[in-house]
């Protein structure tokens, strides 16, 4: 599969980016072209969602707070979620989930540094009164101590999701999938449909997705975008295009 911005393939860092017409899809005309540029996460967390299954009335755990996590979260909301709760080592980042996420009860949860994973978790789960623990949770961070929280949190039977992707192998409580008999799923880009659905939700107004732009740069200083996301800086900053 060629995918841009994977090696050996180029970016879209380009005034123009030539795909196959079928590949694209027609933004309605009420939807701006910065709009448009969050599609694409956009669809990578409704893919993720729809892995989870989320369904009306379920408590929706999501580990991190950058734009998939945030997005993933906006998505259950979207689905039906009764609570999400947003996980993040940023406490500016969960004051932004608390302002953006709409249509859920939404909460946030400071991991403690020091704690295990089973302190945090009783913890997330006392403070956000998730009962018995969380339906459905997906992880957006990659971090191995948001994977061991994740596994601890879900109910007996719940769903997790592995959206992030951190390093290539990390310890995991297999033990605890195998006493609560959980569903593990990976996801992995998008697939079928989940661009159509994204492009539906921001055309309709479920998500404000240009509310997660927290700063722009000129095309000729992009790298200064790159190096506002390597400094943990803001939610996304978008490259503008190419000016005639």
């Amino acid at each position: 599969m060629a995918f841009a911005s994977t090696p050996p393939y180029d970016g879209t860092l380009a005034k123009y980016y030539a795909l196959p017409e079928d590949f694209c899809y027609k933004l309605p005309d009420h939807v701006s072209l910065e709009e448009g540029a969050l599609v694409e996460p956009t669809a990578v967390a409704v893919h993720i969602v729809r892995q989870a299954a989320v369904k009306p009335g379920n408590n929706v755990v999501v580990f991190g707070a950058g734009p998939v996590g945030l997005l993933c979260a906006g998505v259950s909301a979207a689905f039906g979620a009764e609570r999400v709760v947003v996980v993040d080592i940023q406490e500016k980042r969960l004051a932004f989930a608390r302002d953006w996420v709409k249509g859920a009860k939404t909460s946030t949860f400071l991991p403690g540094k020091d704690a295990t994973a089973e302190e945090n978790a009783a913890r997330l789960i006392a403070e956000n009164a998730l009962g018995d623990g969380a339906d459905v949770v997906i992880d957006a961070s990659g971090a191995a101590p948001s994977v061991a929280t994740g596994i601890e949190v879900l109910r007996t039977g719940g769903t997790y999701v592995q959206g992030g992707m951190g390093r290539p192998e990390i310890p995991f409580p297999i033990l605890k999938v195998c006493v609560k008999e959980v569903t593990v799923k990976g996801s992995f880009r998008y697939g079928s449909g989940d661009y159509k659905l994204a492009v539906e939700l921001v055309a309709g107004g479920k998500l404000d997705v240009k509310g997660l732009v927290t700063g722009k740069v000129g095309f000729g200083e992009a790298e200064k975008a790159f190096e506002t996301v390597r400094g943990g800086e803001g939610i996304k900053t978008l490259i503008e295009g190419v000016k005639d």
